[in-house]
């Protein structure tokens, strides 16, 4: 890849597939967590350039017809092995269960699961003097990656709301890394636990990229807290809704 100007987030469109993968095996990451690992001869071809690239899953739905679509949700690419074409994807676990959920609770090894995607990337270059990263605990997978992925010993803050109470899955721990947790109340609706340790954290000084990644209006509460009140450039941040209040998860 041609060398990027400094700062700056290269976009990169995918043409569609659609993939027909096999589980090869489970695992547990704490009691909120579970990774899945699939593989198959059709991840000859797959990519996913970045931390918060989405792939579709498509889930069975009991008794459905054939013409009822499957159920279908968001998820992000957590590891990828091209040699061993191996793909794992980690499934925070809701309750009430969801298709999702209950999918990645059953799974077991030989079961298909169909996915499509990623449609693209947005690659954002590592040359900023430190990343902050926002979000709840459906985030974990795209910040854990994206923490492994970022140049040693560049200073990163994950701040985190998770359910009180729970195991947490394993996260990466670096020199200059730091993550913050914060319990929430609920499913993680309001954003006053993240604004509330936002502040308390502040921003660094120098020039720095800020990902958030959480219930829609959370995300958006966030970014305007940043943008508005915190002088965060709006070009260096990228939020993304992982949920909506109403709306099934998982």
């Amino acid at each position: 890849m041609d060398s990027l100007p400094r700062h700056s987030v290269q976009r990169i469109r995918r043409e569609i597939r659609r993939r027909s993968l096999v589980v090869s095996r489970v695992e547990p990451l704490g009691s909120a967590m579970l990774r899945v690992w699939l593989e198959g001869e059709d991840l000859a071809d797959f990519e996913s350039g970045s931390p918060d690239d989405h792939i579709k899953l498509f889930f069975p739905v009991a008794g459905a017809g054939p013409d009822e679509k499957p159920a279908m949700r968001d998820y992000t690419p957590r590891l990828f092995d091209p040699a061993a074409r191996t793909l794992a994807i980690d499934f925070a676990l809701h309750d009430p269960a969801g298709p999702a959920t209950a999918w990645a609770r059953a799974a077991r090894p030989g079961d298909v699961l169909n996915i499509g995607g990623p449609r693209g990337s947005a690659v954002v270059t590592d040359d900023f003097d430190w990343y902050l990263l926002v979000g709840d605990e459906t985030a974990i997978p795209q910040f854990s990656r994206r923490i492994e992925e970022l140049r040693p010993g560049v200073p990163v803050t994950a701040l985190v709301s998770v359910a009180p109470g729970i195991e947490r899955a394993p996260v990466p721990a670096r020199e200059g890394l730091t993550w913050i947790w914060v319990e929430h109340a609920g499913h993680g609706e309001d954003p006053a636990p993240l604004l509330a340790a936002l502040g308390d954290a502040g921003l660094p000084e120098g020039e720095g990229y800020a990902w958030i990644a959480a219930e829609a209006a959370v995300a958006q509460a966030i970014r305007a807290r940043l943008t508005d009140e915190m002088g965060h450039p709006l070009g260096w941040l990228r939020a993304s809704g992982y949920w909506t209040v109403g709306e099934a998860q998982g």
